[in-house]
Formats: C-alpha cells, structure tokens, sequence
C-alpha cells in the first residue's frame, strides 16, 4: 500500500510538473522575455497571498467543505493592518496580531456556524463574503491606506530575489502537507470528507474539527492579506475579489477533489504556479484583461470536469 501511495503521489506530481513545464516552454517560445530570470522572479513574487489561500483552501476541501469568504476576509485583514497603521501609527508587529487574530475570529464564525447549525458552508461563507466585504469599507471607510516603507520589506526586496512573503508561503506548504499526511488532525480531514458518519460511529467528534480547519483558512487570510499589503505598500478595501476562485482551481488542478475525502498541499502549490504562470505568460504576450479572465474561467471550468471524471472513475 504505501509504495502504491508513493507510486500515485509520483505520478500526479510530475503529471502537474510536465504541465508546468510545457506553460514554460510555450509562454517562452511565444515571448523571449518570459524565461528570463527576472520574469520567473516576478511570478514567483505574485504567488504568495494565492498560496496562503489555497493551503487552507486544500483543507476545507479536503472535509468536503468550501470557503468562498477567502477574498473578503483577506481584504479586511488588510484594512485593519492599514487602518493601525497609519491612523493610529501602530507598528507593524502590533498591528499585525489584530490582524491575524480577524482572520481566525472569520474563520470560526464560519467553521461553528455551519457545524453548529447544519447549515452548508457554501452559504455560511456566501454570507462571510458579504459581511467581511462590508466591514471592509467600514473599517476603511473605503479608502485605500497608504503606509509605505514600514511593511514593504516584506513585499519583493529591490535587489530582484524572491520575497520573504512567498519564502514563508512555502514553508507553509512544507507544514501544511506535513499536517495533512503525517498527523492525527489531517488523517481526520481526510477520513471527515471521505465518511464523515464513519468517523462518528469511531467516536470521534467531528465538530471541534471543521470548525479547527475554517479557523486555519481564515488565519492563511489574514497572511495573505499580510503578504498583499506588503506588496501594494497600502490596504485598498477592494483588493482579492474573486480570489476565491482561483484558490479552488489551483486546488482542484492538483487533485483536491470537491467532494472530499483526497486532498494535497503540495499538489495545491503546484497548482497555483500552474495557474500564475497562465496569467503572466498570457499577459507578456499581450492577451487582453477580458480574454485572460476567459481563458481562466475555461481552465476553471476544465479543472472542476477533470475533478468530477476523476471521481467518476474511482467509484466504477
């Protein structure tokens, strides 16, 4: 069994790096500047908030839940760094505790509120969206905040290396596909999406669980609203919207499945570079805003049918 599991992992990882490596080779046949190693940098500067997003996304997904409130509780999580900040010039390590700590407190409305209550988490966090989006420009009053040098060191540095954002964001996929494979909370998440009425007749409670998993997505929001802010010098109360979207794709391109049970940190990040380099690549040869968003909602669409053929297949 195990060389059976190492033999899959094996082969869906280089099915997504052979992938990968073909976006490359096209996007760089098609502009000469594409693989040059200061574009490479800049994609892999622009991955971080997606990455923080889609580690926890991989975890909801993973117990048969979705989260589409990522987007907006990052852009709170933003406004609340911007506005102690700069009107209440609080430093940025006390003002990014605040921060982090709206990202879980979003979370666990969402993780209890469905659990508690039976309620689907498409529509609890349907709900979040609106309300974080709301608190956004109140908080804001829905003005962008401008704070410059005080967090850009954590943005991409000048000297055209990588940034601190997405060498944290790696370490986070490094942790986040330990946790799911090699502890006792990520075999529950599994084991919860895969039979969640199993796991219960074990005894196990399952409650303390889902609302654990949409306190983590929640905090990856608040690290990448963190990394966004960084990387704008400011908080503006509309950025990320329809994040979310991207966070499932990237997931379900790595074999999250929508329906639980079989999830992938890493295959998660393999996504998410998947999907930034179809956007860079898309506009360095000079594709119009309206047809990357066509082409990207067609690899979405693409995804969720691969997803639901490959669930298909398993149970015949």
């Amino acid at each position: 069994m195990a060389k059976n599991a190492w033999t899959a992992a094996l082969l869906q990882y280089g099915a997504l790096l052979a992938v990968l490596a073909a976006m490359l080779a096209a996007f760089g046949a098609a502009s000469e500047n594409f693989l040059q190693t200061s574009s490479l940098v800049t994609i892999a500067n622009q991955t971080p908030e997606l990455t923080f997003i889609a580690v926890g996304m991989t975890l909801v997904l993973a117990i048969a839940g979705i989260d589409l409130s990522v987007g907006s509780i990052l852009a709170l999580c933003s406004a609340v760094l911007g506005v102690l900040m700069v009107d209440y010039e609080w430093p940025l390590w006390a003002a990014a505790m605040p921060c982090l700590l709206v990202g879980v407190a979003c979370g666990a409305f969402n993780g209890l509120v469905s659990v508690g209550f039976g309620i689907p988490s498409f529509i609890v966090t349907l709900g979040m969206l609106e309300m974080a989006r709301g608190a956004t420009k109140a908080v804001s009053n829905s003005q962008t905040k401008y704070i410059g040098s005080e967090v850009e060191w954590l943005g991409p540095p000048a000297n055209g290396m990588v940034s601190p954002a997405f060498i944290l964001a790696v370490i986070t996929v490094v942790v986040g596909q330990f946790v799911l494979t090699k502890t006792v909370f990520g075999r529950y998440c599994i084991a919860v999406g895969a039979n969640k009425e199993a796991l219960r007749m074990c005894g196990v409670r399952t409650w303390p669980l889902h609302a654990s998993v949409f306190m983590i997505s929640g905090l990856m929001c608040a690290l990448a609203g963190l990394s966004r802010t960084s990387q704008l010098s400011s908080s503006d109360p509309n950025t990320a919207v329809g994040i979310e979207l991207s966070a499932i794709a990237a997931c379900v391109i790595g074999g999250t499945s929508l329906m639980g049970g079989r999830a992938s940190v890493v295959s998660s990040f393999l996504g998410v570079l998947i999907i930034s380099v179809l956007q860079s690549g898309l506009a360095q040869v000079g594709v119009a805003d309206h047809n990357k968003q066509i082409v990207t909602g067609a690899v979405i669409v693409a995804a969720v049918l691969l997803d639901a053929l490959r669930n298909r297949w398993r149970g015949a």
